[in-house]
């Protein structure tokens, strides 16, 4: 089988470590290639970027149009800094390639919404990167919960609070300095809480409302907040983020990324399942879900643990093959979240309805 031929736009840290070496199984002495995708080349603004991409055997262009000119290339990967994603994508569409697109899709509604619809219109599958909905612990949740393991949920708690920004470097960073890409914790993580709680309880989000924590680090976006939030089939649950935790070390970090959700029957715990991470034994964390009842705590463990950026690769690749585009509506909506999140706790914490 013809195996659709990539190219990252945008090869930075998280592109090189997470995508090309994880995802695409550029790493020949961890993973395996992908079964519907392959990555053949990359770019940068950094030119000295150009040896780790060769490096990884990857053929490297002298630009973004150099990689869109190119017929042998079918499909892009854009890893750049949030403000461009949704430019490189309408300029990627345009030259006929299918798009993989970091988190966020886009740092505007209006724009995310345009690049959906010029995707549908070309014809080209498009995706967001929320990987998370790919791990076996998060997909594993998703089963115990339509299989009536906790008997009725009736609240569920999303959270991803940490450190970051205390020092100058991290503070002078887009997470912290620039809100209108993305940046803060609601924009970068309580992101991440939205779709993953979406997909175990298979309903969207349809009301936030959210108020910011104490002010107490000096970074220009939001230190944390604490966000509710209710979804078409009823389910009420919250989200809590912040870069103003210290949590310990690594591990009391690490284990905080995850989810807690209560049902009438039995509670299901997530450790470290909010995060980059896939399960796999030679990870700095070693993920946890469990399922407390009346008879005491059941560690739950999933029989295979698949990188989580391949799934989303080749997932994405899979569709291409067989005409089945992606819109990545879902990245639009998640936008809408965030979006609503900050316009709630700028309102005193009012609900917005999102549609």
């Amino acid at each position: 089988m013809n195996k659709i031929r990539y190219a990252i736009i945008g090869f930075g840290g998280i592109a090189e470590n997470r995508v090309a070496k994880e995802g695409f199984g550029c790493d020949t002495s961890r993973f395996n290639g992908l079964e519907h995708g392959v990555l053949v080349g990359a770019t940068d603004l950094n030119p000295a970027r150009k040896a780790a991409a060769e490096t990884l055997k990857l053929k490297w262009y002298d630009s973004i149009d150099a990689v869109l000119a190119d017929p042998s290339i079918q499909a892009v990967y854009i890893a750049t800094n949030n403000a461009s994603h949704a430019q490189l994508t309408i300029k990627a569409l345009e030259a006929g390639k299918h798009v993989i697109v970091e988190k966020p899709v886009a740092t505007s509604v209006k724009d995310a919404q345009k690049m959906c619809k010029l995707a549908a219109k070309k014809k080209l599958s498009l995706s967001v990167d929320h990987m998370m909905v790919y791990n076996a612990y998060n997909q594993m949740a998703k089963k115990n919960v339509a299989a009536g393991k906790l008997g009725t949920v009736n609240d569920c708690c999303f959270h991803m609070e940490f450190a970051f920004g205390y020092d100058p470097a991290e503070a002078a960073t887009w997470r912290c300095s620039k809100v209108e890409e993305m940046g803060g914790p609601i924009g970068d993580v309580a992101s991440h809480c939205f779709y993953v709680a979406e997909h175990i309880f298979g309903s969207r989000v349809k009301a936030v409302s959210a108020v910011y924590l104490p002010k107490l680090m000096t970074i220009r976006a939001e230190d944390g907040a604490y966000i509710k939030f209710e979804m078409e089939n009823g389910i009420r649950g919250s989200v809590k983020v912040a870069f103003s935790e210290l949590r310990g070390g690594l591990v009391g970090t690490l284990s905080n990324l995850g989810y807690e959700i209560y049902g009438d029957q039995a509670v299901l715990r997530g450790y470290g399942t909010m995060f980059q991470l896939s399960g796999r034994e030679d990870e700095p964390y070693h993920i946890r879900l469990e399922l407390e009842g009346a008879s005491g705590v059941k560690s739950l463990r999933p029989r295979k643990f698949p990188n989580i950026y391949q799934s989303l690769i080749d997932h994405h690749a899979e569709s291409v093959l067989k005409g089945k585009r992606l819109n990545a509506l879902d990245g639009v909506h998640n936008l809408q979240l965030c979006e609503a999140a900050h316009r709630s706790a700028k309102a005193g914490g009012k609900t917005i309805t999102v549609d």
